[in-house]
């Protein structure tokens, strides 16, 4: 009996342990919940570095509320939602976290939401761009994006396919929640639009090493190019499937962003350069030669020694989680405190940021958790070294 009641002593201290152990620091805590595991991601590295440069910044100006330090806690879900789901749990409990920060899967955001809410767990996405994430039914509404959205990222694909004279199109997509959000946008796109046809639609899962079939069947309906919703390693099998025909049945392929979440040049190799491959972007860090952009270049080379942003594999990310984090700051300050429900308030007030990708008249409101744009879209390509760049 003497055992067993040392034993949960113990427990119980280790978990009074844990829940306080930031509460003697005076520090705040942003949370990152991403697929740091995940073997083929770089987005989730841009999204850390993002903060990371922001928290850098505030600290260094003085922080918040009259002087405490900012500090990031990450914890890798692999992509697993049962994993995504526990490290939002564990990460509400802890003393001082204000908000946490989702990565690129948006099956594991989207699986958190009952959690995030019934804890009232801010939640800031800088990538995940399924529609549901902010438009889940919620309110108050938790969940904050500063990045696109499939219902923006469509709707640019298709115009530039157009511009492209492409007006028969076979859609690829990957079998999960967000590959079936896109092809309901894909619809009432092509519902609203009659200049333009979908021939086919193929579906493929995570961990597929060839997409060939699916590619063949696109190519047999008579589509004039392929609507792409991958990520990084599906999306290079299918650049390398395409490169290996004969010139005359390589379509061109227009690509979700996803694909940019890992270091696509790398995984295709010279099959990049036998394919016409054009993708949504929101943001041309490399090009950047703003004030801001400076400053933060500056500090990313003190603390991960970058050179250039041509070295950040998923520019958009570091772009975006580094402004979504100033206004999670200027909100704090607004707030007064550290409590979420008084931040979540004090997001939809705060206005007049001059962020790193634009100016924020109002980043969100209480009817739009949506920081960005249509406008902010535009299509990109890689260049033969790698780096992003603008399709004029």
């Amino acid at each position: 009996m003497k055992k067993v009641f040392v034993f949960l002593l113990v427990a119980v201290f280790t978990m009074t342990l844990s829940a306080t152990s930031h509460s003697s620091d005076n520090k705040i805590y942003i949370g990152l919940n991403a697929e740091f595991g995940h073997i083929t991601s770089t987005s989730d590295d841009a999204i850390k570095q993002g903060i990371l440069i922001a928290v850098d910044e505030i600290n260094r100006s003085g922080g918040v509320l009259g002087g405490r330090k900012l500090a990031l806690i990450t914890r890798d879900n692999r992509a697993v939602v049962a994993r995504s789901i526990q490290n939002n749990k564990e990460l509400a409990a802890m003393h001082d976290l204000v908000a946490v920060f989702c990565g690129k899967f948006s099956s594991a955001v989207i699986e958190s939401l009952p959690v995030i809410h019934e804890l009232g767990l801010i939640l800031l996405d800088p990538w995940a761009a399924n529609d549901k994430v902010i438009d889940n039914g919620y309110d108050p509404n938790y969940a904050f994006r500063l990045s696109l959205k499939d219902s923006w990222a469509v709707p640019a694909m298709m115009r530039y396919a157009k511009k492209q004279g492409f007006t028969k199109l076979g859609v690829i997509l990957i079998n999960t929640s967000w590959g079936r959000n896109n092809l309901d946008v894909i619809k009432h796109y092509v519902a609203r639009n009659a200049d333009i046809q979908i021939t086919e639609v193929q579906w493929f899962n995570y961990g597929d090493k060839s997409l060939l079939d699916k590619y063949n069947a696109v190519l047999r309906s008579g589509a004039q190019a392929v609507l792409l919703v991958a990520i990084e390693a599906e999306g290079a099998a299918l650049v390398k499937d395409i490169a290996r025909l004969p010139l005359q049945k390589r379509l061109p392929v227009i690509s979700h962003w996803a694909i940019a979440g890992g270091d696509f040049p790398a995984l295709t190799g010279p099959a990049l350069g036998k394919v016409n491959l054009a993708f949504v972007q929101t943001f041309d860090l490399h090009t950047n030669k703003s004030d801001r952009a400076r400053s933060v270049l500056a500090t990313a080379r003190r603390l991960f020694k970058i050179s250039e942003f041509s070295e950040v594999k998923s520019p958009a990310g570091l772009a975006h989680a580094y402004d979504l984090t100033r206004i999670l700051a200027l909100a704090i300050n607004k707030a007064g405190s550290t409590d979420r429900k008084k931040i979540r308030n004090a997001l939809e007030q705060v206005t007049k940021y001059y962020g790193l990708i634009k100016f924020y008249e109002q980043p969100f409101t209480g009817s739009n958790h949506e920081a960005l744009g249509p406008d902010n879209l535009f299509m990109a390509r890689y260049n033969s070294d790698g780096t992003i760049e603008e399709i004029k």
